[in-house]
């Protein structure tokens, strides 16, 4: 009978597979170099996980500061909306963390897997798919919790979360972060008086 895998092996290996792509990203990403510089063997990667896709998967969703996660930190730091207003400080909060240098350290590796899900959508479209459902699934239900209908909620969810990425995504290959606030303002500007009105 095969000894079962040691759980705790696993999360370790996991967190330094997360930390080697961050710093060397998915576009060269094979098992062997991989696994010299973790100190294993490709052997003992698959043992764990299976393939590479598997494992790139699951290192990609471990992250501890998940949208969930990160999503009530940021109720509990500004509070649930009860109106437009509250919403964009919920919106203002939620750019402000993306904007720390941790998350910003993140963006490229997170900019390569929504590439790579266009490139390669059978290894890595599930993961761009999960990660741009949960944003916008969380934001539907802030603007439930206001008063709109689902139809329209999940609209103004889905211009929030591409908007972002995309002001993030300028701000990651261009620099120019000054800028980049400027741009999410304006856009709030523009977005918060039609949450007030109802349709």
């Amino acid at each position: 009978m095969p000894r079962p895998a040691d759980p705790a092996k696993r999360r370790d290996l996991l967190a330094q597979v997360r930390a080697y792509l961050r710093h060397n990203g998915l576009a060269n990403l094979s098992l062997r170099p991989l696994a010299r510089a973790l100190g294993t063997s490709d052997r003992m990667l698959l043992y764990y996980f299976g393939t590479k896709e598997q494992l790139v998967a699951e290192a990609l969703s471990i992250d501890e500061r998940r949208p969930l996660l990160r999503f009530q930190d940021v109720l509990g730091a500004v509070g649930t909306p009860q109106d437009a207003a509250g919403v964009r400080r919920v919106l203002e909060e939620v750019w402000r963390r993306f904007r720390t240098p941790d998350r910003r350290a993140v963006l490229p590796l997170t900019f390569e897997v929504m590439t790579a899900s266009m490139l390669r959508p059978e290894r890595y479209g599930p993961l761009a798919h999960e990660a741009l459902t949960e944003w916008t699934q969380l934001l539907t239900t802030l603007f439930t919790g206001v008063g709109m209908p689902e139809a329209r909620a999940r609209n103004e969810a889905t211009v929030v979360v591409d908007a972002l990425l995309g002001l993030l995504f300028a701000s990651a290959a261009l620099g120019g972060e000054e800028h980049t606030d400027a741009a999410f303002h304006t856009l709030l500007d523009r977005l918060e008086p039609a949450w007030r009105t109802p349709r």
